[in-house]
């Protein structure tokens, strides 16, 4: 029979552990066990029931169109539970000098579409939309090095795009920064484009066109999570797991092949023999671990930075929100000097979240550019909310509740070469028998991302036979 260890009980370890559940259901020999070393299981999916709302820690809902993370719901049968954003109101905004800007019609992930509402938006300067128009007349360009995605937005549509629209879209997704994230890797479709098309405009208006001429069905929201909360897909996840193949609380210390086996160091429990071992940790912690195995990988892993965020959510009686914005919220450029990124106006995205008398405001800091605002303590970052919400909102009343969430490390930052350096830690992976690795340090950082990394390591470790390992460090 093969043993098989997964170290780390995030969402991408528990979906190695549940494709590993259903192959043994199917008939392999094997068996795993999933070590986990904090009191839960699910990493930053997490959510909490407070005034009777629900309240999303992590991620709240994955992007639709990214298909692993619905099929995944319905292999565990929830997919009835599944909830899609209230996409009606999706419409966002930008401060600008303090003010709440409405993103204009027609814009695509920061590429105009409609030059005539994009022409009366006061989001830009003349300058700028004269760029953008000006922009339609770009040549193809191969892109000959691995430039920042700052550089890339900066060449089509100029300085004030990046500071207004890529890099506040970029810190709410990857919490990073668009002077250090990689275009190839953050934005691929856009360097295709680039190659093939030249301007992004037309790229966008062509895609746009050929995907309304094939489209047979109204589009599906942009959104979605489900009715309990993300971390219903966890706790489906975890109730169909054997509880016995899973150690919450447990630290490992370090793995290495050892006599055609692999050996797990335990913290206070010594050593554990399996025939493979599946990685869902962070890139860091993988590296220290593997460093006696293969220094060339531990450095590469190493190598991976990650960014650091805090999430605020602020619970109010819907009166006090009368003057609130119709939209799904904003995003704040650095320019403006605050703390806050963003802020999601949770229950006009979902309406589900919150009773009809209440309303939820989500909130977002840390990130590449202000790691230091993790070193306030919870009334300092509370005040700190209160004092920008009233700035920009505009809203003076007090909370009925409130909850401060630290994700130290979470978010994986893919910097230039970063696509050079995920190829290395393959072709060393490849080459060491019953390894595999799995998270969001390599080809995604999303939900559906990390379902997918876990379910491609666990289908390549079930598959392959028992491994026959040197015991010799590489």
């Amino acid at each position: 029979m093969k043993r098989i260890a997964i170290i780390g009980g995030g969402i991408s370890g528990l979906s190695a552990a549940f494709y590993l559940q259903k192959a043994r259901a199917a008939g392999a020999d094997l068996e795993y066990t999933l070590f986990e070393s904090g009191q839960r299981l699910g990493g930053s999916m997490y959510s909490d029931h407070v005034e009777g709302c629900l309240v999303e820690a992590g991620p709240d809902s994955f992007l639709t169109e990214k298909p692993w993370a619905l099929s995944l719901c319905k292999e565990l049968g929830i997919a009835d539970q599944l909830i899609g954003s209230n996409d009606a109101q999706r419409k966002t905004y930008i401060v600008v000098n303090g003010r709440l800007v409405v993103m204009p019609d027609g814009l695509m992930f920061m590429v105009p579409t409609q030059l005539v509402a994009t022409a009366l938006s006061p989001l830009f300067s003349w300058s700028t939309k004269l760029r953008m128009a000006r922009e339609l007349l770009h040549p193809p360009r191969p892109m000959q090095s691995d430039e920042t995605v700052a550089q890339l937005v900066e060449r089509h549509f100029g300085a004030e795009v990046v500071d207004r629209l890529a890099d506040p879209l970029l810190s709410g997704v990857y919490g990073g920064d668009a002077a250090k994230l990689s275009a190839r890797a953050v934005l691929p479709r856009f360097v295709e484009m680039e190659e093939k098309y030249g301007s992004l405009s037309r790229a966008m208006l062509a895609a746009h066109k050929k995907m309304m001429a094939t489209r047979k069905h109204p589009p599906a929201p942009l959104f979605t999570s489900l009715q309990d909360g993300m971390q219903q897909m966890v706790d489906a996840i975890a109730a169909r797991l054997d509880p016995e193949s899973i150690r919450r609380r447990t630290h490992i210390l370090r793995v290495y092949p050892e006599d055609s086996s692999w050996r797990v160091a335990v913290e206070m429990n010594g050593e554990e023999r399996f025939d493979a071992v599946l990685i869902a940790t962070p890139a860091n912690v993988a590296g220290t671990l593997l460093d006696g195995v293969d220094r060339g990988l531990a450095r590469n892993l190493l190598d991976i930075t990650y960014s650091s965020s805090i999430t605020v959510t602020l619970g109010y009686y819907k009166q006090q929100l009368a003057g609130l914005p119709p939209g799904f919220g904003f995003l704040v450029p650095r320019s403006e000097g605050t703390h806050m990124l963003a802020c999601t106006f949770v229950h006009n995205k979902f309406p589900h979240r919150a009773p009809e008398d209440k309303g939820i405001l989500r909130c977002f800091l840390g990130g590449a550019r202000d790691e230091a605002v993790l070193g306030l303590s919870d009334d300092e970052i509370l005040e700190t909310v209160h004092r920008e919400l009233r700035d920009i909102l505009k809203l003076d009343a007090r909370p009925i509740f409130s909850r401060v969430y630290r994700w130290r490390g979470a978010m994986a930052q893919y910097e230039p070469g970063h696509i050079a350096r995920v190829q290395r830690i393959e072709k060393h992976v490849a080459g060491i028998p019953g390894l595999a690795l799995a998270g969001n340090a390599y080809h995604g950082i999303g939900v559906p991302d990390c379902i997918r990394s876990g379910m491609e390591a666990a289908n390549a470790l079930a598959q392959a036979p028992v491994a026959s390992l040197s015991p010799q460090s590489r």
